[in-house]
Order: structure tokens, then C-alpha cells, then sequence
């Protein structure tokens, strides 16, 4: 199999070093308009070409990953569906080209893979079944309370936070977030009917979108959630608390620390939803590589045509117009929200 990965950035190098390590026998080859970029990537054995046209030109590939800023991947996306190729694409975050894309993407037989790593983390997973195993068996319901967060700086200590994607109101930090966290909450507790959001800036970075947000979020299961995302928290912050009568569950957003509270003994007891997994040392502890890996596997299964992807544009339409409600109209600006949401979140 030949793969060719758009964009040699962060996430590409790692898309092609995962790749690797599944399984030497995939070709991997990369394109990126930046030659330092190439050059680094010829560095590491990946053969870099500057444009889609001149690497389709040069070789066959078997499906194309698209690894750059969000608001470039509809035109990427569509070139390699013109070029026969299916796609795996990272979190877009706005809905460009979406109509055009998935109806080509139809015409045409080829699969459209999106990015939802979160859905593959057994932390997720683990949440979502104890969950609806308690809420089946009691006849109750549950909440939960998640705050995320990290100062924007930080993200990309090797570049301007304004110079990258996130300093973008369309494709902001705080955007990212819920584009990230989103897709397994619904999956975990079902569409959400309505929500209130507020809205706030109370940091000094300089950014075109409020840089605070909560936002209470009530599911048609009937679970209730209070959602708080920020790019201000010194630390970077992942705490999960869900809770019902029967049930108590705390995850502090890694493998390590992942909890369920015996009322029998009155501790929180671990629970070890992996034997082992692979961590890079460059990014803060929640970010764990097993759910990438877990994550590509899928989109091998669905070229094979032995699997479905466990996220599609479809779903990812709706939980971007659920984004759009929670961030309001005037996005930037202090002030709260209430909407009704209705037939959206992922099934």
C-alpha cells in the first residue's frame, strides 16, 4: 500500500511515523508547499513532492491523508478525490465544502474518513458503556461536569499561537476543543436537545474569539452535562466527573487516571483500560498515541472494505452546527446563549 500524507507538520510526521510502525510495508510519501518542510521529511525517509499534482504525476497511491490547518482542507480534499484517491482527513472544524466533497466522494465510490480520536480512546469507550449499562439496569440518569483547557502559547511551544490555525476565529482554540471533546460525549450520552452557553475573554491573548467558555448541555437520553473549554488554564486540564445515584466515575484525562468510586470501601478504585501505551513526550500527558494507532487501523479496515468508520462527515455536519450554536453569532463578545438543538449531535 502507498499512502500519500498532505501537510509535513506536526500531526503529518506523526500520521507517517504511526504508519511505520504498524507496518513497514506501507509506502509513505508527503506533500508540503514548504520546502524546509520537504527537506526534513526527505531527512526522515519520506519522499516529499510540492504539489498533489506532481506526486499523482509520479506515483500510484492508494488513499491520501490530509494533515494541514483546517481551513485548507476542502480544496485538499476534493484534489485527491479528483484523483481517484480515498481520504482520511483531521478535524475540520468548519463545514466548507462538505455538500460538494461527500456527494463526489459518493459519485465516485471512494471513502471519506474523518478524524475522531477521542472515540478511540478505551478511556471514552469504557465511559460511554458504564454508563449506559447503569442508566439500562437502574431506570436513572446521570450527569457529568468536564472542564479542558491549556494556554494557547503552549500548544505549539515552537511557534506564535497567532501564526498557526488556532488563532483563527474560524478555527479557534476553544473551536478545537469542542471539535475535539464533542463527538465522544454525544456518542457517549446521545444528541443534545439544548444547551446555554456564556461566553468570555479573561486572558490578555490577543484572539478574535472568546477565550472562555461554559456551556450546560441537557441530551435527549436525558443526561444533563456543564462543558467548560478554555485556552487560559495554565495547566493543561482534562477532569471528567459523571454521577448518578449508583454510580460515581473520574477521569483526569490520561490512561493512568481513570477511576470508579466504591461506596463499599469509600475509595475510587483505578481502572486499567490499557496494558500499555505509547506516549510522546512532547505533548502533554492527556494525549496518548494507542487511540491514533486504534484510529488509523479503522481507516485501513474501511479501504479493505472489512470495516465502517466510526465517524462520518454526516455526523461531524451536526456536531459542528451544534459548535456554531454554542459559540453564538458574535463570537468574541462577552454574553450567554440559549438554544434549542434539534436533530443534532451524532447518533
Amino acid at each position: 500500500m502507498q499512502l500519500l500524507i498532505v501537510g509535513l507538520g506536526s500531526m503529518g510526521k506523526r500520521r507517517a511515523r504511526l504508519i511505520r510502525g504498524m507496518d513497514p510495508s506501507i509506502g509513505v510519501c508527503g506533500v508540503d508547499s514548504a520546502p524546509a518542510r520537504r527537506a526534513e521529511a526527505e531527512g526522515l525517509g519520506i519522499p516529499a513532492y510540492e504539489s498533489i499534482a506532481a506526486a499523482v504525476a509520479d506515483k500510484t497511491f492508494d488513499a491520501g491523508l490530509v494533515c494541514t490547518a483546517p481551513l485548507s482542507h476542502a480544496a485538499i480534499i476534493g484534489q485527491l478525490l479528483d484523483a481517484g484517491l480515498p481520504v482520511f482527513t483531521e478535524l475540520n472544524l468548519v463545514a466548507d465544502g462538505y455538500a460538494e466533497n461527500m456527494a463526489k466522494a459518493k459519485a465516485r465510490g471512494l471513502p471519506l474518513f474523518l478524524s475522531s480520536t477521542m472515540l478511540y480512546r478505551r478511556e471514552t469507550q469504557y465511559i460511554k458503556q458504564r454508563t449506559a449499562e447503569f442508566c439500562k439496569k437502574t431506570g436513572k440518569q446521570v450527569n457529568y461536569i468536564y472542564h479542558i483547557g491549556q494556554y494557547l502559547p503552549d500548544w505549539h511551544p515552537w511557534e506564535n499561537y497567532k501564526d498557526f490555525f488556532v488563532g483563527s476565529a474560524r478555527t479557534g482554540g476553544v473551536r478545537e476543543i469542542f471539535g475535539i471533546d464533542l463527538p465522544w460525549l454525544l456518542d457517549a450520552f446521545g444528541p443534545v436537545v439544548s444547551l446555554h452557553a456564556e461566553r468570555d475573554k479573561i486572558s490578555a491573548l490577543e484572539l478574535p474569539y472568546a477565550d472562555s467558555v461554559f456551556v450546560t448541555l441537557r441530551h435527549a437520553s436525558g443526561a444533563k452535562g456543564m462543558l467548560a473549554a478554555d485556552v487560559v488554564s495554565p495547566k493543561a486540564v482534562r477532569q471528567f466527573e459523571c454521577f448518578g445515584e449508583g454510580l460515581h466515575l473520574f477521569w483526569e484525562g490520561n490512561p493512568k487516571a481513570l477511576y470508579t468510586f466504591d461506596a463499599a470501601t469509600g475509595e475510587k478504585q483505578p481502572v486499567n483500560t490499557y496494558q500499555s501505551f505509547e506516549h510522546d513526550p512532547r505533548y502533554s500527558d492527556n494525549v496518548v498515541e494507542n487511540a491514533y494507532v486504534d484510529e488509523l487501523a479503522n481507516f485501513f479496515g474501511v479501504l479493505a472494505g472489512t470495516e465502517a468508520p466510526r465517524y462520518t462527515f454526516a455526523q461531524d455536519l451536526e456536531t459542528l452546527r451544534l459548535i456554531d450554536a454554542i459559540q453564538g453569532d458574535s463570537e468574541g463578545e462577552s454574553g450567554g446563549a440559549k438554544a434549542a438543538i434539534r436533530g443534532e449531535g451524532a447518533q
